[in-house]
């Protein structure tokens, strides 16, 4: 039986792969921090299952800021795929801790290619990069070839850790691979980040439980796909033969502005844009109800403007591509929040 190893397991890529790979007969190992709060609800349908605890599913505390505990971790274990899915992953908080994200996002990689290479374990390492990478975009669409331009204190943390992945790779001759990932969302989303944070608002507009929802940027535009595909391209990435670099994304870009309009036609609005700059609002047309506004407080000191993957290298080698157009993307989030909110609010 193959053994996985997963950081960031109680975040929404880490619930998904946990499920892909138990679904394929793997053992998984997660890692959580001991924090105050025990947070695992993404994956409390797995943790709270007798078939599955403690049999071919376990959590082990441990830290990317402690090289100790990730040691002992990879040694005990000795898993066939890491997965290096933990991270300090907001890129607005990233301005008000940069080092804290520094510490975890670059160095925390380190320690964990470190630990293979000091245990001598023999594994597959996958790395979360991120499309932030390329922040001032150089070219569009952007693929494997496209030069970095990072933005923003996480997407710079992230370019070390890619830089140290492909260097442990050919340094060292680990099959350590990075995933360049568009954004990619669901149903499971953290609700700080701004899709879901449409798709909640949106749900609690339409049930009357807020007024108003406040954005930043509307015209920011990005390559938005479906998360439960992305987790099975981090997986293909693992099991082709040579350790690669792989963008997986979409090939469509959309704005900020396009996702609100679709969440609302979900449920059957209209949103109608008046006024321009900070003073641009959106109405509900049927009745002319202003619902959008903007807060500049939701800008980035430094904007990402475009991103817009070019997966043809994905699709080529590892035969992976997205199914989920953006309409049922934003389809499955809102009419996710719609329910849960309708069923509790009644």
């Amino acid at each position: 039986m193959k053994k996985a190893l997963i950081s960031g397991i109680t975040g929404q890529d880490g619930s998904y792969l946990t499920e892909l790979l138990l679904e394929k007969g793997y053992e998984v190992h997660g890692i959580i921090r001991r924090s105050s709060s025990f947070n695992t609800k993404r994956i409390d349908h797995l943790y709270n299952n007798p078939d599955l605890l403690d049999k071919r599913f376990f959590l082990h505390y441990g830290d990317l800021t402690d090289s100790s505990n990730l040691n002992r971790l990879v040694e005990k274990i000795k898993p066939n795929e890491i997965y290096n899915l933990g991270a300090q992953s907001h890129v607005k908080v990233s301005f008000e801790v940069p080092e804290y994200t520094a510490e975890v996002d670059a160095i925390g990689t380190l320690r964990f290619l470190d630990a293979i290479r000091e245990t001598g374990i023999n594994t597959r390492f996958y790395q979360a990069s991120t499309s932030e990478l390329f922040g001032m975009a150089q070219e569009v669409p952007q693929n494997e070839n496209t030069p970095f331009y990072p933005r923003s204190p996480y997407a710079v943390a992230k370019l070390y850790a890619y830089w140290m992945v492909v260097n442990y790779r050919e340094a060292y001759n680990l099959f350590a691979c990075n995933g360049i990932l568009f954004n990619h969302e669901s149903e499971r989303r953290g609700k700080t980040f701004v899709t879901r944070k449409i798709s909640v608002a949106v749900a609690k507009i339409m049930t009357g439980q807020l007024d108003k929802l406040y954005l930043g940027n509307l015209d920011a535009k990005r390559d938005w796909g479906y998360a439960p595909e992305y987790v099975e391209g981090m997986w293909r990435i693992l099991q082709h033969d040579t350790p690669q670099d792989f963008v997986l994304a979409t090939g469509e870009t959309h704005t900020v502005r396009e996702f609100v309009e679709e969440a609302f036609k979900v449920l059957g609005e209209e949103i109608e844009w008046r006024g321009t700059g900070v003073n641009e609002v959106g109405v509900l047309k049927s009745i002319g109800k202003e619902v959008v506004a903007i807060n500049p407080r939701y800008y980035r000191p430094t904007e990402v403007e475009i991103l817009l993957g070019d997966y043809s290298k994905a699709k080529k080698l590892l035969g992976w591509e997205p199914k989920t157009k953006f309409k049922d993307l934003v389809k499955i989030m809102v009419l996710t929040d719609y329910h849960k909110l309708s069923s509790t609010y009644m």
